[in-house]
């Protein structure tokens, strides 16, 4: 087998994790910000750990700090909202929901980084909206779930154009180590200010330490370093691809695992399948239109 099939073997495990994530959102009986708080908690005493034996850069500047502490607020808001998602709803309505982040960051991305808007992406995201369209109609009794998988999904739009940013300067694992630190530490913040820490730590029951583990150091840490990894090797556009698989791969385990909670109308299929169908041509456009480099 050579290097280029491992890679992308290694990078559609990685996606198969990340889908993984919202069953351990239902699995673990934390709510949604005591979950992420120990979530970002384990992920940077990992990222710390890997940083430490690979001798990767720390140091940056005091600006650039503040700026990425910004985005660990954003990337907490963004987990919390997911799952809370999760927990009102099901993994399915909210991975069909969160898959039209793709449109929200292609919106948010002109914006940000100051570039023209492409027509072609405003009109695949008008599909975007009638898949979410048919899920919201059909599945009205989430309504809550399928409003905050929508607002997680903005906020990961924000974070992934402002990483976009980071990356292009600076290590992207060092950057996670202070988004994930920095949102631990928002987090803390809030359970101080709000006295919900007043009655002691919030302790996990013995098998959410387990998920926690799986959820903080495989399904984070370890997801993101093989990703990084992975882009060395495997194009950019392959990347973007299988990452929009998440949800699909998602929808599957949560259906094989949590069986009849997780069956849902027929509609709910064809509203997700409009979004996620949509989410690959934008994909596909855009590497068409992304200027070609010669060898």
């Amino acid at each position: 087998m050579n290097i280029v099939t491992k890679n992308h073997i290694k990078l559609h495990i990685t996606v198969i994790l990340l889908g993984f994530t919202a069953i351990l959102g239902k699995l673990i009986s934390l709510n949604a910000i005591d979950m992420i708080w120990y979530r970002m908690f384990i992920a940077a005493i990992f990222l710390l750990f890997y940083i430490m034996v690979k001798k990767l850069p720390l140091r940056y500047s005091v600006k650039t700090i503040l700026q990425m502490t910004g985005v660990g607020f954003i990337i907490a808001l963004h987990w919390i909202t997911f799952f809370h998602s999760i927990k009102i709803s099901n993994v399915s309505v909210t991975l069909g929901s969160f898959a039209s982040f793709a449109f929200f960051t292609s919106i948010l991305e002109p914006v940000v980084l100051k570039q023209r808007f492409k027509w072609i992406e405003l009109v695949l995201g008008f599909v975007v909206m009638i898949g979410l369209y048919v899920i919201f109609r059909f599945e009205f009794r989430y309504k809550l779930g399928i409003i905050f998988s929508l607002v997680s999904a903005v906020l990961a739009a924000f974070f992934t154009v402002f990483n976009k940013k980071f990356i292009e300067k600076y290590n992207p694992i060092s950057i996670s180590f202070y988004e994930m630190g920095s949102g631990f530490i928002w987090i803390t913040l809030y359970l101080v200010i709000s006295g919900e820490l007043r009655g002691g730590v919030p302790l996990p029951a013995m098998m959410d330490w387990v998920w926690l583990l799986i959820l903080g150091i495989v399904c984070t840490s370890y997801a993101f370093v093989v990703s990084v990894e992975v882009m060395k090797v495997v194009s950019a556009y392959y990347v973007s691809l299988a990452i929009n698989m998440e949800p699909v791969y998602g929808i599957i385990l949560a259906s094989l695992i949590f069986k009849k909670s997780e069956f849902m109308s027929m509609q709910f299929y064809i509203g997700t399948a409009i979004i996620i169908l949509t989410v690959f041509l934008f994909s596909y456009i855009n590497y068409k239109s992304a200027p070609k480099v010669s060898g």
